[in-house]
């Protein structure tokens, strides 16, 4: 919690603050963020100047107040980002020194939330990190023990129980973070389940270090990793493999290393998981299983509308899709550089052939509509249309205000925007190719389908929330926030749900509607597995996801052949 919101607060700086924008010392121990803080001309302060100009952000870790206040005396607009969970423990030394307590601290030494902390201690703070330190210390009237947030919980556990047996008039405070506890309880669960552990953050961070010093505890080969190069080929010999990861490792650095230990079926023996795994992987990419899912969802909803002739809006689908999805990607390769690293290099290295199979896509969408009447030629240019200028500057500075350039600035303009398109091509087409108006079913089942698309869409929104926010997205995730974000999405499950239900109990659809309401109960489920963790975003993941409305295709087919 706290170094996701220290990276919230340095990105959103620069639009709120005076610039330039500096950290005091490393925001976090994380050295792709520090990376990325660096691109965006975030520079890292490490000495006070007599004089300065704008921003500094007190980083996580915190820091001792004289040097807050140095830096206000240079002329330095301050900003706090240290971690609340230490600023709870420089407020229980502040306290307690200023009457007079000793101040012992079980940490390293040199990192920099101790030093910090010692600066709280008005001279008599101690720093200690082992048994035999604690005691070397003379003998207190008055003590306190606090622990740096990050510690090594077993440790401060006997730390506790030698201050109950020795010095029981010294205040012990439990100051390790709460995440970092379960995070360490965890890894130990962790390692009696799999035949190897890989940690994942910054070599500068101590807790980072602390779980892989846990992991190794165990007997089971534990393996500290930064980037995806890092890992150990021995790595594809095991059958299982445990990811846990520091508390300064973004969620987009832990999604990458992830999917780089997915791939590893590629490097083993067995052909067949090999071709399976690039097949999912191609398919995927290319947006090829995406766009079979959308000609399955036309099928679904003519049958569900009582349509006969589905094989033209079928195809219309598929080719609107893939362009539409293809062209989204490949215009969204500063974001996937976080959320999607395998998709970014991909799209770079074909650049030129998704290009023209986009176009050709598109092209062959538009005949095919033409062929079918002017409504359906018309409706598909002007979403079309749309869909190229998404990301093009339309809107002048006066009218906006300059805030938004175009369709893309509007914040969760995507989603909306992406289930609408989908609703369209697969709901409202079968039913303007029998007629020139669409009925009360049309419509139940266009709102159904907007809805089921538009779930699973801003469900992988969530997924890359850390992605986009470094590059200025604004999806509905970053606008509500994750919680709210995954309320929504459950409650638009039930209504799918009731929609369904009605339209066919009062047969404005067909009888396949029962069939459907499975779907927003399976939806229901994977996200509840989701979010305890059983599933992890990834190809598998994505694919399970987009498998759903390829189902639909195949089941209505069923139920097409047993009511004949």
């Amino acid at each position: 919690m706290g170094v996701r919101r220290a990276v919230e607060m340095v990105l959103e700086a620069p639009s709120e603050h005076a610039q330039p924008i500096f950290t005091f010392g490393s925001l976090i121990h994380n050295p792709q963020v520090l990376k990325l803080l660096e691109e965006k001309g975030i520079n890292v302060l490490r000495d006070i100047p007599d004089h300065g100009s704008g921003t500094v952000l007190i980083r996580a870790h915190g820091a001792p107040p004289q040097t807050e206040e140095a830096l206000e005396r240079a002329g330095f607009s301050v900003i706090d980002a240290t971690c609340p969970r230490v600023i709870r423990v420089q407020t229980i030394i502040k306290k307690h020194a200023g009457k007079g307590f000793a101040s012992i601290i079980i940490g390293d030494r040199d990192h920099p939330e101790v030093t910090g902390l010692l600066g709280y201690a008005k001279g008599k703070g101690y720093v200690v990190d082992s048994l035999k330190d604690l005691d070397g210390l003379p003998s207190f009237d008055q003590a306190i023990i606090v622990a740096q947030t990050t510690q090594n919980t077993f440790l401060f556990e006997k730390v506790k129980s030698w201050a109950t047996h020795k010095y029981p008039h010294y205040k012990v405070f439990s100051t390790i973070c709460d995440s970092t506890e379960r995070r360490q309880a965890e890894v130990r669960r962790l390692a009696d389940s799999v035949d190897a552990i890989v940690v994942v953050g910054g070599h500068t961070s101590g807790n980072t270090r602390r779980l892989v010093e846990i992991a190794k505890e165990s007997g089971k080969p534990a393996y500290h990793v930064e980037k995806e190069s890092d890992l150990d080929e021995a790595l594809t010999k095991c059958q299982s493999i445990g990811i846990t990861a520091g508390a300064s490792t973004p969620n987009w650095v832990l999604k990458r290393i992830y999917r780089a230990i997915e791939s590893l079926p590629i490097t083993r023996g067995k052909s067949w998981r090999r071709f399976l795994f690039t097949l999912q992987r191609n398919l995927l990419l290319t947006s090829t299983y995406v766009a079979l899912g959308a000609g399955s969802l036309s099928y679904a909803c003519a049958k569900l509308q009582g349509v006969q002739h589905y094989f033209s809006n079928m195809f219309i689908s598929i080719l609107y899709i893939q362009s539409m999805h293809i062209l989204n990607n490949l215009t969204g390769q500063k974001a996937d550089r976080y959320n999607e690293p395998d998709r970014a290099s991909f799209y770079e290295d074909h650049k030129n052939f998704l290009t023209f199979l986009a176009i050709v896509s598109g092209g062959l969408g538009l005949i095919v509509a033409y062929t079918m009447g002017l409504i359906t030629f018309f409706i598909l240019l002007i979403m079309s249309i749309l869909g190229l200028s998404y990301n093009l500057r339309l809107f002048p500075v006066s009218f906006t205000g300059g805030r938004y350039k175009g369709i893309r600035d509007i914040p969760g303009s995507k989603t909306i925007l992406i289930a609408l398109a989908w609703g369209i091509v697969t709901a409202v087409f079968p039913a303007v190719s029998v007629s020139n108006y669409i009925d009360s079913g049309a419509v139940l089942v266009f709102l159904w389908i907007t809805g089921m698309v538009f779930v699973r869409t801003a469900f992988f929104d969530i997924l890359d929330m850390q992605g986009d926010q470094i590059v200025g997205k604004e999806t509905i995730p970053i606008i509500l926030g994750e919680k709210k974000t995954m309320r929504l999405l459950k409650s638009m499950l039930i209504i799918s749900f009731i929609i369904l239900l009605l339209s066919s109990i009062f047969h404005l659809t067909t009888s396949l509607g029962f069939v459907f309401l499975a779907y927003p109960v399976i939806f229901f489920i994977v996200f509840s597995s989701h979010e305890q963790g059983y599933m992890l975003p990834g190809i598998r993941l994505e694919f399970l996801v987009d498998t759903h409305f390829v189902l639909s295709g195949i089941l209505s087919f069923a139920w097409s052949m047993a009511t004949r």
